[in-house]
């Protein structure tokens, strides 16, 4: 059973942001005709897609049944960076020492219930850009409500019929929650209600190694919990390179997390006389008794209550069926972000969206294939990849090139020398086609990874670029370097010494 949000009565932040994502006065307003696109789903596919259309003189439809802003806004990528952030900086404090600052102090007290204030107030701020006010200053016809299509050109409203010339599906997923013994009889929570926390859990346990979960053990391990991690027998980030995560495993033990690789033999009950049992249902060993369970093992697209099947929509438990051009069954009806694919990421949505809005409004041919869309894991150090898996790339022959971040001088002079930047390229090309990067601030070293490997450039070119010293990014011009070096083989370095002896 899940564990119900519960804010202050009083917070102001949660009231005013309830205002902006879903006003108690909004009236629907009446169906324009015929809408060039009706948007289902206001997250971040749904907005993205809103707001281009109007821009491009559409008449737009945007449909929502719960708060615009969806889960980035609302139970995902906003507040979770907001309590990141706030954890990121009370780990640098109990680390000044290392540094000449203060007294070594491994203590430094949190005001928790002010951490969450600030996640809120900052959530609100943000809530104006995806606000029912903008949209409509857009030209949007906003409705608020479920959405069920009564054929392939039309869908319902609040007993309004919204036909169009095409639509799109941007209904997001939801919490994915495990069938394990006994997860019925306790409370748990999950991303849609941690967020309304108003109390440090002395004892939190975590369902699920993967981002969210890495993610949120770590900033509640630096707000004064005791962790325990909960991962399956493939271990955290389990479709990250191996290094990677190990080197994340050891930054998580060192804020005192306990990792426990047992997530598919656990079993829960209520402890005595408080608390969550974690069990192994192997032995029947309890390794932790919890005040908190966050179950974050994934997500599920969701797809009920629209009727898809009387729009000739077909949709099986992994989401909305599209073609690479993000198109339904139904030919007038596209998708775009979680509810049809399993790059489950606001700027992977974002790029769906845009992708949308050429093939359903301008007979384009954007290709969902021809993508490159990378990921980073916000934990310290960050996580980030772009391109083919690790394990593909070993598959296909590509050759690996590190560049340890303990030679790269501003990460030497800031503390933070453990990670690499490491690419995956084609034999005697230098193409780059996978990089993973565990650094402080990897999100932003893999966006020239990112763009290169976009661009095709070689890694040969990436020797010549000039940057600032000292900076981080000074790593990806040092794979060059060592790129070009792997290529001076005997018989090359035989010529150039002849050359330069001629030369003298």
């Amino acid at each position: 059973m899940s564990t119900p949000g519960s804010l202050p009565e009083d917070d102001g932040h949660d009231r005013e942001l309830r205002s902006l994502v879903r006003p108690s006065d909004h009236v629907n307003p009446e169906p324009a005709g015929r809408y060039n696109l009706v948007v289902i789903g206001a997250g971040s596919a749904g907005l993205v897609a809103a707001a281009g259309a109007a821009g491009l003189g559409a008449k737009v439809a945007l449909v929502e049944r719960s708060l615009l802003g969806g889960d980035c806004l609302n139970t995902g990528c906003v507040p979770s960076k907001a309590l990141l952030a706030a954890a990121h900086r009370a780990a640098a404090a109990r680390r000044g020492a290392d540094y000449g600052i203060g007294p070594p102090s491994p203590e430094v007290p949190v005001d928790f219930p002010v951490v969450m204030e600030r996640m809120r107030r900052l959530r609100s701020g943000i809530g104006l850009h995806d606000s029912v006010a903008r949209f409509r200053g857009l030209g949007v016809d906003v409705f608020l409500g479920q959405a069920a299509f009564r054929d392939g050109r039309t869908v319902e409203v609040d007993g309004r019929r919204l036909s169009f010339s095409a639509a799109v599906l941007c209904t997001g997923a939801r919490p994915a929650i495990p069938s394990l013994p006994g997860l019925d009889s306790v409370p748990y929570r999950t991303s849609d209600t941690l967020f309304s926390l108003v109390r440090l859990p002395p004892r939190l346990g975590v369902l699920g190694a993967g981002a969210i979960g890495c993610e949120m053990a770590q900033a509640f391990a630096r707000f004064g919990s005791r962790v325990t991690l909960l991962s399956s027998g493939r271990g955290l980030l389990p479709g990250e390179d191996r290094e990677a995560a190990d080197l994340l495993r050891r930054a998580l033990e060192r804020d005192g997390i306990r990792i426990r690789p047992c997530a598919r033999r656990l079993r829960l009950r209520p402890g005595a006389p408080e608390g969550i049992d974690l069990i192994d249902s192997g032995d029947g060993r309890v390794l932790d008794t919890v005040d908190e369970l966050l179950v974050a093992v994934g997500r599920t697209p969701d797809t009920g209550g629209m009727g898809l099947d009387r729009a000739g929509v077909e949709h099986t438990g992994e989401g909305i069926v599209v073609d690479d051009f993000l198109r339904t069954t139904n030919p007038r009806i596209y998708a775009a972000g979680d509810c049809c694919s399993r790059l489950r990421y606001t700027h992977a949505a974002d790029f769906m969206a845009r992708a949308v809005l050429r093939n359903a409004l301008f007979l384009g041919r954007t290709r969902l294939s021809r993508s490159l869309i990378p990921r980073c894991t916000y934990t310290e150090p960050e996580v980030a990849h772009a391109g083919l898996p690790p394990g593909e790339c070993r598959q296909r022959g590509l050759v690996p090139l590190t560049q340890p971040l303990a030679e790269v001088d501003r990460a030497v002079l800031e503390g933070e020398t453990e990670g690499f930047v490491r690419v995956h390229h084609q034999p005697g090309r230098g193409r780059i086609r996978a990089a993973t990067v565990v650094a402080s601030h990897a999100g932003e070293l893999i966006a020239p990874l990112v763009a290169a490997m976009r661009s095709g450039t070689g890694l040969g070119a990436l020797a010549d670029i000039v940057l600032p010293y000292p900076t981080r990014a000074e790593a990806i011009r040092k794979l060059g370097d060592r790129y070009n070096r792997s290529r001076l083989t005997p018989g090359v370095r035989s010529l150039l010494s002849r050359w330069l002896a001629w030369r003298r």
